[in-house]
């Protein structure tokens, strides 16, 4: 293969690559165009040296005497692997949101577009990233036109005396459904927990509509020491 071929190559996945991560970039997020450039290119390098180090066992070997040198996936094959290990780096868990997994999932995508571009199927590389490009960009707007299910839980510590029904009759709405129910009564210190398990089918940010059943629990005369949302 010619030098010139194989530069051109690995200058591809790293413009591929930094298209996608100046999408990231531009959103704020920790992983942006530096790091998906150097994912891709990085990516693309491996890939190509797996085909070099293989061609030339290959030369070299008599009788097939290092054939297994002449496999050329063997380190483009790690590259999954490691790129898994660099994705996990940047999910992020706050309070009930977790962040980080579109991220993820998009340096894990620019390895595979750096692996294309490194293997020279550039309209492989050069297709896949403008419908991911368009995925990031589109998709992120269609997802708040849609309803769909969440699952929380609603946890509230009140008084002894509290009836669970109360509860429940502020929390339920059109679109909010109590689906199970769990009471600890503490005796010593004259307190309830109680934990609503309560599934969720709503279209629009589901934690605009979660701080609104919060408001409701106020702003009414239910007793309430602590109160808070969690993932179930």
């Amino acid at each position: 293969m010619e030098l010139t071929e194989l530069l051109q190559r690995i200058l591809l996945a790293a413009l591929l690559g930094g298209i996608i991560g100046l999408e990231r970039d531009m959103h704020g997020r920790a992983a942006g165009l530096r790091t998906h450039l150097l994912v891709s290119m990085g990516a693309a390098l491996f890939t190509v040296l797996s085909e070099l180090i293989a061609t030339h066992a290959t030369a070299i070997s008599k009788f097939g005497a290092v054939a297994a040198l002449s496999d050329p996936g063997r380190i483009a094959a790690q590259v999954v692997t490691g790129i898994g290990f660099l994705g996990a780096g940047t999910i992020i868990k706050e309070g009930l949101t977790i962040r980080g997994l579109t991220t993820a999932a998009c340096l894990w995508f620019v390895a595979a577009i750096g692996m294309a571009a490194g293997s020279g199927y550039f309209m492989i590389a050069v297709t896949t990233t403008i419908v991911g490009l368009f995925s990031l960009i589109s998709l992120h707007y269609l997802e708040r036109i849609y309803p769909k299910d969440s699952y929380r839980i609603l946890k509230i510590e009140t008084g002894i005396d509290l009836d669970p029904a109360t509860l429940i009759e502020k929390v339920t709405e059109k679109n909010v459904k109590v689906v199970f129910l769990e009471m600890d009564k503490d005796y010593e210190q004259s307190r309830t927990i109680i934990k609503l398990h309560i599934h969720i089918f709503h279209k629009g940010l589901t934690d605009v509509l979660a701080d609104r059943i919060i408001s409701k629990i106020e702003q009414s005369n239910v007793p309430v020491n602590k109160i808070a949302w969690s993932r179930r």
